[in-house]
């Protein structure tokens, strides 16, 4: 497998070719954590297709439009766009140039659940608020739910696509043809887009090169997303090896090689949350305090508030694992709080 040459920094802003008729574009993002979101342009008899445009600011619309310029292509020419997942930073954008130019709009039926439960008022976060009060972060959640949300957050409600993306279906395109896998975990919903043919895989969220993803963060996250994401990259390493086209990061030449670092990564933390509760904690905020945190190691307390949400509740996803093999009991005490204990 090869890659068309791209710039050292995965971020520098252009359309950078994968393949003959698919190239690569960064999109600036809002926020400090991730510096930009990779948006792919797909050639087809119809016009472009757009994988994942983006979260909607006059910025990204102006980096999607000089890229699209430089393939000689105008934003109004885009046929169709394909979004993974339901998230601001890829689904937004889909949703503004549907609003001024009348493209067509398809997204993963399981994100359904969460599109139809948005709350303006109440934004993305009000089930994690809940889930936070359940792992023993009451403090933690306080803070989360007295932060008021973005501005440009506010402004962009969620709204249904024009077309679902069901597992299994193949997506024709002329002579490209996308078949679409549901990949539950980074969402309910999330999919991944696989061109057999070019050996391509569009994997929004589900399997990025240098982080590992958040889980269950939507308006209606399932119960055991952890679960649901091993076994989403189970099913990706079961297929034909092929190059690996994420949402954040550069294109790699391996997705089975990431998905084998990822599995590992999520082995070793399900074995550090169970040496915490056998060594006295026993509730995930307990568990995410003693564990380390980033490539830094570092501690919860030294995090930001929204990673510091993060990290409680993915410890809280391996801990209801561990519990799910045996490892550890759970039971629900009086006040809300689950509690584990080794089995």
């Amino acid at each position: 497998m090869t890659i068309a040459e791209q710039p050292e920094d995965w971020t520098e802003p252009g359309a950078h070719p994968v393949r003959p008729g698919v190239h690569r574009v960064p999109l600036p993002l809002p926020s400090n954590g991730l510096h930009a979101v990779n948006a792919y342009v797909i050639e087809s008899p119809e016009g472009p297709v757009v994988v994942d445009p983006g979260w909607a600011m006059p910025d990204t619309e102006k980096a999607l439009a000089q890229a699209l310029g430089t393939l000689g292509h105008r934003l109004a020419d885009v046929a169709h766009i394909l979004v993974t997942h339901a998230h601001w930073d890829h689904y937004s954008q889909a949703l503004r140039l549907r609003e001024t130019f009348g493209t067509r709009v398809r997204i993963g039926r399981g994100e359904q659940p969460s599109i139809d439960a948005f709350d303006e008022e109440q934004g993305f976060y009000p089930r994690q608020i809940e889930l936070l009060r359940r792992c023993g972060a009451p403090e933690i959640a306080g803070r989360v739910a007295a932060t008021e949300s973005y501005e440009y957050e506010r402004d962009l409600p969620q709204k249904q696509p024009d077309g679902w993306l069901d597992d299994g279906r193949r997506i024709s395109l002329g002579p490209v043809e996308l078949d679409v896998f549901a990949t539950p975990g980074h969402t309910r919903g999330h999919v991944v887009l696989r061109d057999a043919t070019a050996g391509l895989l569009f994997a929004g969220d589900h399997v990025l090169p240098h982080i590992t993803p958040s889980l269950g963060l939507e308006t209606v996250p399932e119960p055991k997303p952890l679960r649901s994401y091993l076994d989403s990259l189970r099913l990706v390493r079961g297929m034909p090896d092929t190059l690996l086209l994420p949402a954040h990061g550069p294109v790699t030449l391996s997705v089975h090689t990431r998905v084998e670092e990822l599995l590992a990564h999520h082995e070793e933390r399900l074995d550090a949350c169970a040496h915490e509760i056998k060594a006295g904690a026993r509730t995930a905020y307990e568990v995410a305090v003693a564990m380390p945190w980033t490539r830094r190691r570092r501690r919860l307390d030294d995090l930001d508030l929204f990673s510091q949400m993060l990290a409680v509740l993915e410890t809280g996803a391996h801990l209801d694992v561990l519990a799910d093999q045996g490892v550890l009991v759970a039971a629900d005490l009086d006040d809300g709080v689950r509690a584990y204990a080794p089995s």
